[in-house]
């Protein structure tokens, strides 16, 4: 499990989570079973439901008869514990981003340090690559996705440079791609490229939205005083995040009830986002951005 995916914060999701020993509770991103196998030892009966997309998380499934893993984007939340005769849980947790796993395989396309095809694909079933996103949308279009998702400041001159070389060459691998845009890489090149790769993921994956229809599945299926844990890596996630917790929306604008009171689906458990120790951070570099919230049904 460790070489798949080192967890992050599992010492606070996992008190965050405030496990009742025969309760039900969800593990939207599996991956390497890190956090399902830490709540597992705090339940004594109960079912754990894991959800990953990503059929190679299937290696590390838990053998253990309170586990049930679930090869499923958690997008699919409510359908799949409703296939599995649960309507409402006690907990869930979401640590959100990449695995270490998916990072570190060649041939995902996740890396700009290593080489091979422009997949970027979680569920591997999925139709749209990297690849196709580089090769076809226009140029308006990509500036839109790396300005918004990556974030990136020259987003237009970026989208130009791909139209622009892939009229010559059709771009197929990282490599091609990472040399195409080399010349309008600003700042810190490790930087820009990551704000670059994380904005394809997120399309290629439709990061945003999956995680907004997870969210508000979460209102229907926890129980009142069911926990709600999301760890997040980026503003984007941690935006849509926050926002959900404390409004019961995605605006950021409280919603008020036909006599006026502001409506409140839950209460936040923690004021500010929790962040990993430097001790943390020295032995799992790529936990310096996670920032854990939480919260309890009403």
């Amino acid at each position: 499990m460790q070489n798949y995916h080192t967890p992050v914060l599992l010492k606070e999701s996992i008190e965050a989570l405030d496990i009742h020993p025969n309760g039900t509770y969800v593990d939207a991103t599996f991956g390497g079973g890190g956090h399902s196998a830490a709540i597992l030892k705090k339940m004594k009966g109960g079912k754990l439901f894991g959800f990953d997309q990503d059929s190679d998380a299937a290696q590390n499934i838990i053998s253990d008869e309170r586990f049930v893993f679930i090869n499923q984007n958690f997008r699919h939340l409510k359908k799949m514990l409703r296939v599995n005769g649960i309507s409402e849980v006690d907990g869930m947790l979401a640590d959100l981003g990449i695995s270490s796993y998916q990072v570190d395989t060649t041939g995902r396309g996740f890396s700009f340090r290593l080489g091979g095809p422009l997949d970027m694909r979680m569920d591997k079933s999925l139709s749209l690559t990297a690849e196709d996103i580089l090769n076809s949308y226009d140029s308006e279009r990509l500036q839109k996705i790396f300005g918004e998702y990556g974030e990136v400041r020259n987003a237009k001159t970026l989208a130009e440079t791909i139209v622009t070389g892939r009229n010559r060459n059709e771009i197929e691998t990282v490599e091609a791609f990472t040399e195409l845009i080399s010349p309008v890489i600003r700042g810190n090149r490790t930087r820009y490229l990551s704000q670059v790769f994380q904005a394809l993921r997120i399309e290629v994956n439709d990061e945003l939205q999956a995680l907004k229809e997870f969210l508000e599945q979460s209102l229907s299926v926890l129980k009142q005083g069911g926990k709600l844990v999301v760890i997040s890596y980026h503003s984007l996630e941690d935006r849509l995040v926050k926002n959900f917790m404390r409004f019961g929306n995605f605006t950021g604008e409280a919603t008020k009830d036909f006599y006026g009171k502001e409506e409140k689906h839950f209460r936040i458990i923690t004021k500010k986002p929790l962040s990993p120790t430097e001790g943390e951070i020295k032995n799992n570099s790529r936990a310096h951005s996670a920032r854990l919230r939480a919260a309890e049904k009403l």
